[in-house]
């Protein structure tokens, strides 16, 4: 099967070296609009148990990631100057580059094309040869949040995208932190909230989020880059020690909410940032990216996708891999979006919440963590929250 994918990310990599190794005749080529080394951002995280859930579909690629990550078995909410660490929160963190340069590798060596530095703004670009005996039997779009792919055709996907209101921009920081914080912190202008950790032995994400009316306030719509941080640093001084906000093309944006109600049309499939995305408050997102590229796989498996398939056979897999991966990926998809409007909240809840009032509201934000299972997670602090709010306790 010739297989065309856009976008070396998490998605397409993940999906170009299932494929490969599934049948190693697959022609299986990735195009890639950056160089070989660039990337954004700075850190990934994963929820629990960091990358276990690919072991089973992919144990080359699971050993080959997992000795690089940083990892610890709690959270931590700092409300102003208070600090709660939450038990039974296990979460592992890589470096961007590092995740996607090890998978690189990975596919590279099953025998996956990469082409880097290639610009493609249409299907035909993807795909030159369509209309020939050599056209692609598969086009994966996994090209991001804002794929030109589904942008240009929303109305065979059903999208639609969601702007909210929080701004956050995406830093890093040589301040080396003991476990995943989100740390909440009432300043002059509103409350300030650094979502952070440590994704190697040296250096941590440091991602600051406000409210719209936060960042107004504090003059974020007229600050250069320089007085940017400068501000963020000055609101996070306690918890930086010293350290600097570190940029990597850092720039304010505003989350969209994506969602499509039709996963493919004819060949053409959305993986990833570009079929859905979910924020970054849930420690989810490249996570759902790559088990989008193992349920795919295996619909493309489970149809016998051989080495030169029917339109028809293809149009079935694209069915059955949204049938099949639709359900589980919408519950987090919803949970995300509960949590990100709690966020758009929180000047709110900073100030009129204590700091176990605080924590416990964080950790029921989505409605997924009952009381009794908090009570199993952190007995402390469900009992804090019990001394304060007898009525939740089930045997008052």
């Amino acid at each position: 099967m010739k297989i065309k994918i856009l976008g070396a990310g998490p998605a397409g990599l993940c999906f170009a070296a299932l494929m490969k190794r599934q049948d190693p005749r697959h022609e299986v080529t990735v195009i890639e609009r950056g160089s070989r080394d660039a990337t954004w951002g700075f850190g990934v995280v994963f929820s629990d148990r960091a990358l276990d859930f690919l072991r089973a579909d992919d144990e080359a690629l699971y050993a080959l990631v997992t000795p690089h990550m940083e990892t610890w078995d709690h959270l931590s909410i700092v409300h102003n100057d208070t600090r709660i660490p939450i038990t039974g929160n296990g979460f592992s963190a890589i470096g961007r580059l590092e995740l996607l340069q090890l998978m690189v590798a990975h596919a590279e060596a099953l025998g996956v094309q990469i082409r880097f530095d290639t610009e493609a703004t249409s299907l035909a670009a993807i795909d030159p040869e369509a209309g020939t005996e050599n056209e692609a039997d598969l086009i994966v779009a996994s090209n991001g949040a804002f794929s030109w792919v589904r942008a240009e055709n929303e109305a065979r996907f059903g999208t639609t995208i969601d702007w909210r209101p929080n701004r956050f921009i995406w830093y890093g920081t040589s301040q080396v932190f003991d476990s995943l914080t989100l740390t909440f912190r009432d300043t002059e202008w509103g409350v300030f909230c650094a979502h952070h950790y440590r994704y190697s032995p040296t250096m941590s994400t440091f991602l600051v989020e406000v409210t719209d009316a936060t960042w107004r306030r504090a003059g974020f719509d007229t600050l250069d880059p320089a007085a940017t941080i400068a501000r963020c640093e000055q609101a996070f001084a306690k918890d930086l020690g010293g350290h600097p906000i570190l940029s990597n093309h850092s720039y304010w944006r505003q989350f969209p909410a994506v969602w499509n109600e039709r996963w493919s049309f004819e060949n053409v499939v959305l993986l990833g940032d570009a079929l859905r995305t979910a924020h970054f408050s849930i420690g989810s997102g490249t996570r759902l990216a790559m088990e989008d590229a193992i349920a795919l796989a295996k619909a493309c498996r489970d149809q016998n996708l051989g080495e030169r398939p029917a339109r028809e056979q293809v149009r079935a897999a694209l069915e059955a891999f949204q049938a099949q991966r639709l359900p589980p990926m919408h519950k987090i998809w919803n949970a995300a979006n509960v949590s990100l409007r709690w966020y758009e909240r929180m000047d709110e809840w900073v100030p009129g919440l204590s700091p176990v009032e605080f924590a416990y509201s964080y950790m029921t934000r989505t409605g997924r963590v009952s009381h009794a299972e908090m009570r199993r997670r952190d007995p402390g602090l469900a009992q804090a929250y019990e001394q304060l709010h007898p009525e939740a306790d089930p045997g008052h």
